[in-house]
């Protein structure tokens, strides 16, 4: 299978409004919000105009760049909230982003076939793959590939092989799948969606260093 990733199927990260509005709620309104790194890949101007109408004294841009609503001077060391809490990342917070892609084709993988490069995953017996989108490029991280679990149809099910820059290979057993379904790689774990827990486990990375990318590499879209 030859696959040419466009724009139009880059895998989509989706920022809940909702969610970043939940998780902004309880916080001291006299504080700053981060919005650092373009909160997290949130985008800055979303999480601003959240702050903004729940009234919070303004955000914290960077290390000299701090936005007031009110005007008035504010010193630099201000503490802010963090972007991990806002973006759902830390215990007791709803998580702020949705991670899919969506299957390419679909192709059978026989006894002893291996996938992607390098083979490192070869099939133990008879099954179904899918092609889908969402690489390293994206911020899919390499690690992930023959470790992390996907939701897709209904049920979790392995990437398997190395990750490539925009595609990745999903093990589909004997679940159906039609071109153009969807792909969850991370989300809420309360629907069964991987959860960025298991994307820190497997990779030992920081659940901020795995969520930036993906608002910043992905198409994003904002949900209510």
């Amino acid at each position: 299978m030859a696959y040419s990733v466009t724009s139009r199927t880059l895998p989509i990260a989706q920022i809940s409004r909702s969610a970043i509005r939940q998780n902004l709620e309880p916080l001291d309104r006299a504080a700053l919000v981060s919005v650092e790194h373009d909160a997290l890949g949130l985008g800055a101007e979303l999480v601003t105009d959240i702050a903004h109408e729940l009234g919070f004294l303004g955000v914290h841009v960077g290390l000299d760049e701090i936005e007031v609503f009110d005007g008035k001077p504010r010193p630099r060391g201000d503490a802010a909230h963090a972007a991990e809490h806002v973006a759902g990342l830390v215990d007791g917070t709803t998580p702020a982003v949705r991670y899919v892609g969506q299957v390419l084709g679909v192709k059978a993988l026989k006894t002893g076939e291996g996938v992607s490069y390098g083979h490192t995953f070869v099939a133990p017996a008879d099954t179904r793959i899918a092609l889908v989108t969402g690489g390293y490029a994206q911020g899919l991280v390499r690690s992930l590939g023959n470790q992390l679990t996907v939701l897709i149809a209904g049920e979790r099910r392995p990437i398997v092989g190395r990750v490539a820059m925009d595609v990745c290979v999903v093990d589909l057993g004997d679940a159906t799948v039609n071109d153009g379904a969807e792909v969850v790689f991370l989300g809420d774990p309360a629907r069964i969606e991987p959860s960025i827990a298991e994307w820190a486990e497997i990779t030992g990375m920081s659940p901020a260093e795995l969520v930036a990318p993906l608002g910043l590499r992905a198409r994003r879209e904002v949900t209510a």
